[in-house]
């Protein structure tokens, strides 16, 4: 979520930050709701702060007035009680006042609220502008000695090359049949060596970023609606999730409902909208690894905060029909080893840790010695919540291009509004003023993604694979498998 108060201050900022994410959002609108909430707030301010006025004042007053009453008459009388009863019925009106005005601030919350969420955070300038991931700027790439990326690979590798697809069906690794069978399409099961190596490169990746100062963490993959509205996730990729409708299961009994008055229409009403109790399958261990702070307050002593996890992700895939549907590149199940950082409230300091976890990425598969390149997001690419977002993209013999592997975000205070998750200087109970926190993520392994270009990559004129180094290890000591 944006800090309201920049909007107000610089609107065209946003306007112009949601046109080139090539997100619609009314900005005017929600700042007419703004400020008709502000106005309405100070309403309700003002007849409170009269409240308080009028309960030290009007004590004294009806007691002076109740002294003139005993000697007036006719109508003097008449006023001095006309005048007692408006003090004695004042709190009341303006209870009931102020009442009114709440309800009128209830009712434009919701819509408020709706389009605050809506609202991206805008690129940071040296973003370069674009409408999509065609439009993306490559920064670098790497190959290890053995890979000309001059030459093809049957130039490089002296044979032409069999896709994952064909080297999983030709050794039995995987079997897509009985996935779909399972859980239909893009659905699969790995098998023997194949369930050996995607456990391998978890495993290692875990090592890997713990090695470099992450803590790991076991999170739940079923998260409240909460925790995909205070990342991000939600309200723009609610398509790409995994709903389980726990209201619907746990509603209280319809029966009883009527019997106190509820209509059917009322009940079918509250079945739709209230979803308190319904849970998601998340598509990334971020969503847990933040979500699990939210509605905190840190000490700026335990920061930056450097989390990883290892976790089972979901995603619907809505809007790709026919795009990868064969292999391991796009599938609706898959573990991922992801690192969080949670940080100061200072850009040059989020900056620095970006980059710092783009090179923990780019060692990992240097070690794996994959070809790889940095392609620095355009901003029709980022997505809502991101500052500014770099891919890092593995050469796929298969598909004769690079296919992306990682994704480093950098959100600054983005995710950590939404998740009131905030910071307090002066060390361990110190007093300080407290500020949003920073957060930036990265995948280091997606696995069995991650296994495309390690097959390919690593395959031999027989079909067989040769497990990278550094895998062997985590393999028993196998240094071929096939």
């Amino acid at each position: 979520m944006i800090d309201i108060r920049a909007l107000r201050e610089d609107p065209a900022r946003f306007r112009e930050g949601a046109r080139l994410k090539r997100i619609g959002v009314d900005i005017d609108r929600l700042l007419e709701l703004d400020a008709a909430r502000r106005e309405l707030g100070a309403k309700v301010e003002n007849l409170r702060a009269e409240q308080k006025k009028l309960a030290k004042e009007t004590g004294p007053q009806i007691g002076k007035l109740s002294g003139q009453l005993k000697k007036a008459e006719g109508q003097e009388r008449a006023k001095l009680e006309g005048e007692i009863t408006a003090l004695k019925s004042r709190p009341a009106v303006l209870k009931e006042e102020i009442h009114k005005i709440e309800a009128e601030m209830a009712a434009v919350e919701p819509e408020l609220t709706a389009l605050l969420l809506q609202v991206p955070m805008p690129a940071d300038a040296d973003v370069p502008v674009g409408t999509s991931s065609d439009d993306n700027v490559e920064i670098s790439t790497w190959n290890p000695a053995w890979f000309d990326p001059k030459k093809d690979f049957t130039a490089n590798k002296g044979f032409a090359a069999r896709s994952h697809v064909d080297l999983i069906e030709q050794h039995g690794w995987a079997d897509f049949g009985r996935g779909v069978k399972l859980a239909g399409s893009r659905s699969y099961v790995l098998i023997g060596d194949g369930a050996r190596l995607h456990n391998a490169v978890l495993r290692y990746a875990m090592d890997f970023i713990g090695e470099r100062g992450f803590v790991p963490v076991t999170v739940p993959v079923l998260v409240r609606e909460e925790a995909m509205v205070g990342t991000g996730f939600f309200p723009g990729g609610r398509e790409q999730a995994y709903h389980i409708n726990e209201t619907a299961r746990q509603a209280p009994d319809e029966e009883h409902r009527l019997e106190a008055g509820a209509t059917d229409t009322e009940l079918r009403q509250e079945a739709a909208t209230d979803t308190s109790r319904d849970l998601f399958l998340t598509g990334t261990g971020e969503v847990s690894l933040m979500g699990m702070r939210m509605g905190e307050i840190l000490d700026e002593a335990e920061l930056p905060l450097k989390l990883c996890t290892v976790s089972t992700c979901f995603r619907r895939e809505a809007g790709a029909a026919g795009k990868d549907t064969a292999g391991l590149y796009r599938i609706h199940q898959f573990d991922k080893v992801e690192q969080v950082v949670i940080c100061k409230a200072d850009e040059a300091e989020s900056r620095t840790l970006h980059r710092e976890m783009i090179g923990i990425v780019e060692d990992f598969l240097k070690s794996l010695e994959l070809p790889h390149r940095l392609l620095q997001c355009c901003t029709g690419d980022l997505g809502a919540k991101n500052a500014d977002m770099v891919d890092v993209e593995s050469w796929m013999p298969s598909r004769d291009s690079y296919g992306e592997t990682h994704s480093a975000s950098r959100l600054y205070d983005y995710q950590c509004r939404r998740l009131n998750m905030r910071y307090r200087a002066g060390g361990e109970g110190g007093k300080g003023q407290t500020a949003f926190c920073h957060s930036l993520n990265n995948t280091v392994a997606a696995s069995p993604r991650i296994l495309i270009p390690i097959l390919e990559m690593y395959q031999n004129e027989d079909g067989s694979v040769t497990v990278p180094e550094v895998l062997r290890g985590y393999m028993g000591g196998v240094e071929r498998i096939g």
